[in-house]
């Protein structure tokens, strides 16, 4: 499955601070790495490349008092993975209520806009 990025979808972008943002993207990365356990297989479901997850996860891990994502050892085949911590489940489902609250309060007002679209 590719993005979850869909013409006509509400997406909430949070800019925590100037330098600190949350967004579809971020969230979708953390979705799938509860998914599927492992950077890579997120990064390659979504298409981007590892670099790009890891770099999107370290300035996650960075922003915040407590890591969001840990990578976890390997077993005899000596890959690695990935999971949330308790923190970055924590912190995905507030970014989800956020954005359920955010698409119910607006959606009068969203149908309005789309209803003078020209198609």
């Amino acid at each position: 499955m590719k993005s979850a990025h869909r013409k006509n979808a509400f997406h909430i972008r949070l800019n925590l601070t100037p330098t600190v943002a949350l967004g579809p993207g971020k969230a979708e990365l953390l979705d799938r790495i509860a998914e599927t356990g492992s950077i890579s297989a997120a990064a390659k479901a979504m298409d981007m490349s590892y670099r790009r997850a890891w770099l999107l996860l370290d300035e996650l891990n960075s922003s915040f008092t407590q890591p969001v994502v840990e990578k976890t050892k390997g077993g005899k085949g000596g890959g690695g993975g990935a999971r949330l911590t308790a923190w970055g489940l924590d912190m995905l489902k507030l970014y989800r209520e956020i954005e359920a609250k955010s698409r119910k309060a607006s959606s009068s007002a969203l149908a309005k806009l789309q209803q003078k679209l020209s198609r």
